[in-house]
């Protein structure tokens, strides 16, 4: 299998929605669901006052972050998986379609999730999309990534793009707990 070099576009993504809604099984599948309680587990603390997700596909794991969060932004690059997203109705959820780095949300977070995202950059859009989390997240905040572990073709694999992401942001939060790292690799990002 050929390694893509270039960040994964947009239409990619807006491509396989229209396909099939759930291209990835995330209502059904007993590892997506089992991985979206690891990662609610993984928070470090009960409650959040703004919190953003990137890629947010559907919404399933928005609709369990958003128990946790006063308001959370939810973003994704297909139009057609924000329309689906918006229907579910979960309080407290914004909805945007953006590509990112370009159309990184504005204001600041106290919760970053970045599950199942990185792989599709990039080492250089990585790089840019690090240093915009690393602004944003306000004092006391913390970024959660997820990966699934296994071979792709994206420009980076799980493991290469949590290692990139963390020398990216090691000045702005030096604390990593890794929580889990078998199938997927599961970790918090925090200044304490």
């Amino acid at each position: 299998m050929s390694r893509k070099t270039d960040t994964i576009p947009a239409d990619y993504f807006e491509d396989k929605y229209r396909a099939d809604i759930d291209p990835w099984q995330f209502r059904t599948s007993d590892y997506e669901r089992g991985k979206y309680q690891a990662t609610i587990d993984a928070l470090g603390k009960p409650r959040f006052a703004k919190a953003l997700e990137v890629g947010c596909s559907i919404g399933i794991l928005t609709a369990r972050l958003a128990e946790r969060c006063d308001a959370i932004t939810a973003i994704d690059a297909s139009a057609t998986a924000i329309a689906t997203a918006r229907q579910a109705g979960i309080e407290h959820a914004t909805f945007q379609v953006g590509t990112l780095p370009q159309d990184f949300p504005a204001g600041g977070f106290d919760l970053i999730m970045l599950s199942e995202v990185l792989y599709y950059f990039d080492a250089t859009d990585l790089a840019r999309f690090a240093a915009l989390c690393a602004s944003a997240l306000r004092p006391g905040g913390e970024i959660i990534l997820c990966h699934w572990l296994g071979e792709t073709d994206y420009p980076l694999t799980g493991q290469a793009a949590h290692q990139l992401f963390a020398e990216a942001i090691s000045v702005r939060l030096p604390v990593r707990a890794l929580l889990h790292q078998e199938v997927y690799r599961l970790e918090r990002f925090s200044e304490t």
